[in-house]
This record gives C-alpha cells, structure tokens and sequence, in this order.
C-alpha cells in the first residue's frame, strides 16, 4: 500500500478558509478565526498571479503548505499568530516556476540547488525517451519521497526504457505480443506519471513506426496523460516532417513538443511559418503545446552528429571497420552543416571545455578522425551552436509555448543553471519580448496547465504554497558557456510547499519538494 506521503494528493479539497466576507475581516473579531496560526506571512509585496492578470499590491497567508489567503492582511488583528514573516515590500511575489523538461538524478543530487536558485519549484524528469530502469516507477517514486528532494518532482516514463524492459529493443517491427507487453507496462507506469515521452532521436526509440506510436499514444489518451516528444529530427528541412509524425498521435492524446527548435533554420519568419502548422492542428482539435530554453545552443551526446547506422558501439565498430570512408564524409558534411567543428563545445572529459576545433588542433588530427579514433558516438556529450537567436525568440513568444531548461545540475551548459533567470533578465527586463505577467505565466500556470497540476502555477486561495520572491531588476544569470555551473542570483526567497527552501543565496538545511502524482488537473485547453 501507498505510503501516507505519497498519497498527499488524494486529500478529497485543500483547506481553505469558512469565510471570507467582509464580515469575517471587521474589527468584532480575529483575522480568519478558522486557523489558529499561520507559518507565513509575505506582506507589501506586487502580487503577480501567474494567471496572466494584473499585478497588484497584497499579502499572502500560507498554513500547512497551502495559501489561505491573498489580500490585504491586517496585522494588529493576526495577534501573534504568523511564525515568520517576509517583507516584500518593492519585490515582486510570484507562483514558483515549473520546469517543463528537466534531467538529473534525484537519488544523487536530491537538493537540485541549480534549479531553486533560479527559481524553479517543480521539476520534470524522465525525458526523451528515458526513464529509471524499473518495471515498478511507484517503487522508485517512494523511494525519492523517502529520501527527501528539494524541488517537486512531476515524473514521465520514458518510451526507450519501456521498449527495453518489454525486450523489444532496437527491433524495428515487434510482434503483436511484444506491442502487447509494452502497452501494458506502460499502463503501469502511468499511473504515477505524468506522461509519456518520447526521444525519437535517440536509440532505441528511433527504431520505433507509426504503428507502434500510435497504440502507445491511444493507451496514453485513455489515461487522459501527456506525449512529451523529442522529435524525430530537428533538422530545419525535417522539422515539419518530425511534427507531423507526433501531430498523428494527437488523434489520441494531448502532445507536447520538447525544446521546439529549428537546427540550421533562420529569422522569425520560419519560426512563424513553423507555428503555423501547430495552430492548423489546434483548430482541427490537435491539443498540441511546446516549450523552448533560450539559449542558441542545444545539448546532447555526439552522437548526434552521427548516422543512424553509426550511433551504438555494434553498428559503430562495423562502420569504423567496413564503411570509414563513408562515415568520415558524413562527419565532414554534418559538422560542416552545423556549423563547423568551432560550433561543437564538448562537455565531457577529458575533452571538457574544448572545442572540437580545438581538438582536432591539440591532436594534429582532421576533426572527422578525432570523432572516430579518440571520441566515438557514445563518448562525450557536448554544447551544439546550431539555432538562430531571432527564431528562437519568436518561438518563446508564443502563447501556446513555455519554457523549460533541458538542463541538470550537471551538464556543461549554462542552460542548467541560467534558462529561467535568462527569461526574466533578457527577454523581460532587456529586450521586453515579454512583460513580467506573460514570462510568469509561461512558466507557471501554462506550463501546470500543461501537466494537468491543477494546485499549482497560481497565486490563489487553495493553491499549493510553491512563491517565490525577487526583484526583476537583480535576478542574473551568472552561469556561462565556459563556466556553466554558477548558481542564477536575485531569487531572495524560494518557498516550497509553505516552506522556505533557498533564501538569500542560502540552501535549506530540509528538503522540502513532493513526488507530485498525476490527478484530473485543469489543462491549457480549458481556459
């Protein structure tokens, strides 16, 4: 049986306050007499909801992890009854961010300081296509709970490891038996997740037809979950091709494109023609959302750069064996087309903080032979400086697009420790492509809309305690290419479940995040 913790969500309602008329609020009496104390008060700071709605000045009341009141707070009426109080007095107040797509390892980085010092309450985990290992994902989930993590943590199962536990693998055309048993543990496993996601790049999913995708996305559908895909390719000629494929799942389920971006692919006019086809698919009843990180490089292993019959280390020493003047030409034309071998920044070691340029230099060797004699597909991960900053941005802009960091604490990136101070910093204070109500929004209540969370990415009476508090004219990303690993700055309070687990650059000794479960949430589509 489910322990108590791990069935927090299942409370039949939050505890909300019996009255809130201005009868309630006279001077004949107590401020809210149904509560005997609260642990937060956050007073006289700008409100700013998440809902998209106007800023304004108020105070929020938070008991037992939840917000019991927004407002005016008179504070010769609590008598005592506040355990802390935050001045916010010319900060602003905001819902917690959600991180749409994250990585890391919460059994070995359980604090995950990089994502609360940029704000971030909750996070994703079990992207592209690539989940823990385990037939029994609630086992796992209990044992994160038991051990304590620091932000919240929404989890999707991942398409490749499910392939790999039914046996199926890298075959590319599984018997009826094989589909069966895959479709089956995915029933398992969703529910106690959020979704599905795909990595359709990447071994063993690429291996995967429409077929197969298709039944999974039914299953997903029928759990009323989420397909969040990494695309096929994202390569500016393929994109559409790529967004079609997932587009056929949407028949059957809601879908989602991770880090929607446009490799090779050039200014705001593509990036509008590539939205284009996202609203077609909406008005045809599609529920299609995307998110971005706004950086113009990705992150991902070298493999990457090299073909389908090249990737894992069997095809790769048959390759280098019978097929290296064919696998050196495409190296030399796919680093070319992306923009050359200065464009690649590796993130591992020992080739750590080096271009690929860089290192075919060091070793006096051509940059297609450093990939094949001293590299290989699986052994480095690297920094790729392959999109365009004008598409990207307009992307962003988007209202059925969110944000997300595709980050860890660990990749050599600065998109992991940057992405959501980067929002507020560049695109809301220094180029306005947002104001700071819309930069919240996406990464708040959108993107809890996204997941179906409906108790959190808000400001309101009921809603789960996940606020933070900053002034935007301080928030800094600190984190750089060659430094990635700087913790983001101007975040003042980061409050998680009604307790405060960064302040002032200081880290909570607790850890104060949930393993948050999938409910009937309220979804974008909705409103």
């Amino acid at each position: 049986m489910m322990t108590r913790r791990l069935q927090w969500w299942r409370a039949a309602a939050l505890l909300i306050p019996a009255c809130l008329s201005s009868a309630c609020s006279s001077d004949a009496g107590p401020f809210l007499p149904g509560y005997a104390s609260f642990d937060l008060l956050i007073a006289g700071g700008t409100v700013i909801d998440g809902r998209g709605g106007q800023p304004f000045e108020g105070d929020v009341l938070v008991h037992d992890g939840s917000i019991v009141f927004v407002g005016d707070v008179p504070d010769a009426r609590l008598a005592g009854r506040v355990t802390r109080k935050i001045d916010a007095s010319g900060k602003m107040v905001t819902p917690g961010f959600i991180d749409l797509h994250a990585h890391g390892d919460p059994l070995q980085t359980p604090a995950f300081e990089n994502f609360l010092a940029m704000g971030v309450t909750t996070i994703t985990l079990g992207q592209d296509g690539s989940s823990p290992p385990t037939a029994s994902i609630r086992d796992w989930l209990q044992s994160v709970d038991d051990a304590g993590i620091g932000p919240n943590l929404a989890m999707f199962v991942g398409h490749g490891t499910l392939r790999e536990l039914a046996g199926i693998g890298r075959e590319s055309n599984p018997g009826d038996a094989a589909i069966a048993d895959l479709l089956e543990l995915l029933s398992t496993q969703l529910e106690y997740t959020f979704g599905l996601s795909t990595g359709l790049e990447y071994n063993p999913g690429l291996n995967a037809n429409s077929d197969e995708l298709q039944a999974m996305a039914q299953r997903v559908g029928q759990h009323d979950r989420l397909i969040m895909s990494h695309l096929r390719n994202e390569d500016d000629d393929q994109i559409e091709a790529a967004i079609a494929e997932l587009l056929d799942q949407g028949r059957f389920a809601r879908v989602h494109i991770a880090h929607l971006k446009s490799v090779y692919g050039k200014g705001s006019t593509r990036a509008a023609e590539i939205l284009a086809v996202l609203d077609a698919a909406r008005d045809d009843g599609v529920r299609v959302t995307a998110d971005v990180y706004p950086y113009s490089a990705s992150y991902t292993t070298i493999a990457i750069v090299f073909p389908e019959w090249a990737k894992t280390a069997d095809d790769f020493a048959a390759a280098r064996r019978d097929r290296r003047d064919e696998l050196e030409s495409y190296l030399r034309a796919r680093i070319a087309r992306r923009n050359g071998p200065e464009a690649t920044l590796l993130g591992t070691e020992p080739y750590t903080g080096k271009t690929l340029a860089q290192l075919s230099h060091e070793l006096e060797m051509p940059f297609e032979q450093v990939l094949i004699d001293e590299v290989g597909p699986g052994g480095a991960s690297g920094a790729y400086f392959v999109m365009d900053a004008g598409l990207q941005a307009t992307l962003l802009a988007d209202e059925f697009v969110g944000v997300c960091s595709d980050g860890s604490p660990t990749g050599f990136h600065p998109r992991g420790h940057g992405t959501f101070a980067r929002v507020v910093e560049r695109h809301v204070m220094q180029e306005k492509l947002l104001t700071l109500p819309q930069a919240v929004q996406k990464m708040t209540s959108f993107a809890a809309g996204v997941l179906g969370l409906a108790d959190r990415g808000a400001i309101d009476v009921g809603m789960a305690a996940d606020l933070l508090v900053f002034d935007p004219a301080r928030v800094r990303e600190t984190a750089t290419y060659p430094q990635p690993h700087q913790l983001a700055e101007g975040f003042d309070v980061v409050i998680v479940n009604g307790s405060i687990a960064r302040e002032q650059g200081r880290l909570s000794d607790a850890l104060h995040g949930r393993v948050l479960l999938p409910t009937s949430g309220v979804y974008v589509y909705d409103r």
